[in-house]
């Protein structure tokens, strides 16, 4: 018995080069579906010859294997066609996950609604489609849902008529509700959208998978404060706000991984419970043991033999990976106990922190400002219908600064050349600022800004630093006033990446631990990396939040974590 499946069309010409990564995911249904003519034509003239004999053999076996080889080849030429429909879509994270067999199947709405002709290409299908409804208008014989399963910022339109099945039951619902819609895709009439779906007859469907007490329901059609919103933060990523920042942070999570891996760094896990201040400001989260009433309670009693902390930073234990492994990242929570409400700290927050070994200063800056802008180009490449949103509804400049960010190179000054520039324009009366700019203290937010936003009209570095705004492990330049350290500095944020050349000379280094008060003994492994074998090496580290602000154009911190931690909250 055979059976030859059809020439797949060659789409790769169809792609652009974002598609081609969900053509490489559907290779293998594919090859098994392309005819295998070389093989073909190697067995011709064996089957040939053969042909006689197996005849009779042959028939029967048709007869007893022709439904199930039928029935293969119906479900492998579905297959084909969902792999290519998807390649098509033009993302490789739009492909079907599979893992959704409790609804039988169904496709993503951004696989319908961003794909690249708008979904025209699946006019005529059936498919299935699962989400919250956000909006519902009922009629006596016909209903408009418009639907939101996450993937996307925008809402696919339902049409249901009497004739489809929950007809009834989907009427009876509100905003909040979800659903499972089986329905036909049809061209829209409506602007905004290519494609609707339409539930036209009794083979069409709607089940309300889960009910919603209108009334009750917090997320109801109408604008929300982005403060009430944090009040009912298990409920807030169904709001278009943070969905859409939600999906910007894991594409760029996903590109902070990306961008290391591919340049050879190792990822490391750096623990969360530490004895060492990294920073060596004291803000830290103590860590102890909750002890029963019948337990003696003795304040010297360390669970592990000396206080403990939530960690500042990985960077220290990180160093020690880099001083044997190369180069090396870490990406994970951090910690810091500083009373600070303000729209720029949280208590708990995320930090990417790599770690170069053999490299300098000046490694350091360009590795930063290379992995700043494949960020962003990635948000951009990836995530348009949320940059889009947020260009209209967040920051009206948000998507022409990240295309600055992507496209232009970074300005880079030393801390010297900050204060004069910064002193000339107050001099000259272009800005008053509130804290003042001299040198040896710190520069503000407001002077980052200012810097940035007027001065470079984009990002810049500031290097060489005084050592007293330094920590402790930054290398002393030879003036023994500046450390090799540097701020990457973003429009619209002010400070988002703080790294620095680490001291290697160990009789330095033990200077910069006792000139400050810090017990040297609590170093003693970071100062064995200085004894054995030391080597010039250099890292930086970025607030993730920081990072989706950036890329979102939103102001306040607490709205780009899913459950903020700050002073007097830990709700959820």
């Amino acid at each position: 018995v055979s059976i030859r499946a059809t020439q797949p069309r060659p789409i790769e010409a169809m792609l652009s080069p974002t598609a081609r990564p969900a053509l490489t995911q559907c290779a293998p249904v594919l090859t098994s579906l392309a005819p295998r003519r070389a093989l073909g034509r190697r067995r011709a003239s064996a089957s040939q010859n053969s042909r006689g004999v197996a005849a009779g053999a042959g028939a029967g076996l048709a007869v007893a294997f022709i439904p199930q080889l039928t029935a293969r080849r119906k479900e492998l030429r579905q297959r084909r066609e969902r792999c290519t429909l998807l390649a098509r879509g033009g993302e490789a994270d739009s492909v079907h996950s599979g893992f959704n067999s409790a609804v039988g199947g169904r496709l993503r709405v951004k696989q319908i609604l961003e794909a690249a002709d708008g979904g025209k290409s699946m006019i005529g299908q059936k498919v299935t489609v699962c989400g919250w409804v956000r909006t519902v208008r009922a009629q006596k014989s016909l209903a408009f849902l418009k639907i939101n399963d996450g993937s996307t910022v925008q809402e696919l339109q339902v049409v249901v008529l009497a004739d489809a099945k929950g007809f009834e039951d989907v009427k009876a619902q509100g905003t909040g509700a979800s659903v499972r819609v089986e329905g036909e895709v049809v061209e829209s009439p409506a602007k905004g959208q290519a494609v609707e779906i339409s539930c036209s007859s009794a083979e069409h469907s709607v089940e309300v998978l889960g009910t919603v007490e209108s009334k009750e329901y917090p997320l109801a059609k109408k604008k929300h404060t982005i403060e009430y919103m944090r009040e009912i933060a298990h409920l807030r990523p169904r709001s278009n706000l943070i969905g859409a920042v939600s999906r910007v942070r894991n594409t760029l999570a996903m590109s902070t991984h990306q961008f290391f891996q591919d340049r050879g760094f190792l990822y490391v896990h750096t623990p969360i419970i530490t004895t060492a201040d990294c920073e060596g400001a004291g803000e830290m989260f103590r860590v102890s043991q909750e002890k029963g009433d019948a337990e003696k309670k003795d304040e010297n009693d360390e669970f592990f033999g000396r206080p403990a902390y939530l960690t500042v930073s990985g960077q220290l234990q990180v160093e020690n990976f880099c001083c044997g492994l190369g180069d090396v990242y870490t990406f994970g929570p951090t910690f810091r106990a500083e009373n600070s409400s303000t729209t720029r700290h949280l208590a708990e927050f995320w930090m990417i922190e790599p770690e170069m070994a053999f490299a300098n200063l000046e490694d350091d800056m360009d590795c930063a400002e290379a992995y700043i802008r494949y960020c962003v180009s990635q948000v951009l490449e990836k995530c348009k219908s949320d940059v889009d949103f947020f260009n209209l509804r967040v920051d009206k400049e948000i998507k022409e600064r990240l295309e600055l960010i992507a496209s232009k190179g970074f300005a880079r000054m030393s801390y010297s050349e900050a204060v004069e520039v910064l002193q000339k324009h107050i001099e000259q009366g272009d800005v008053k600022f509130e804290f003042e700019v001299a040198w040896g203290k710190e520069l503000q937010t407001e002077h980052e800004k200012f810097l940035t936003d007027h001065v470079c009209k984009g990002p810049l570095i500031v290097y060489n630093y005084p050592k007293e705004c330094k920590a402790f492990y930054m290398r002393l330049n030879e003036d023994g006033k500046t450390v090799a350290a540097m701020d990457l500095l973003c429009p619209g944020i002010g400070e988002l990446v703080g790294g620095s050349q680490r001291e290697e000379r160990i009789e330095v280094l033990d200077e910069r631990i006792e000139g400050l008060g810090l017990p040297k003994e609590d170093y003693w492994w970071y100062r064995d990396l200085r004894r054995f074998g030391s080597v010039p090496h250099a890292g930086f580290g970025v607030g993730f939040e920081r990072l989706v602000m950036l890329a979102t154009g939103v102001q306040n911190i607490r709205d780009v974590i899913p459950f903020p931690r700050y002073p007097g909250h830990a709700q959820f």
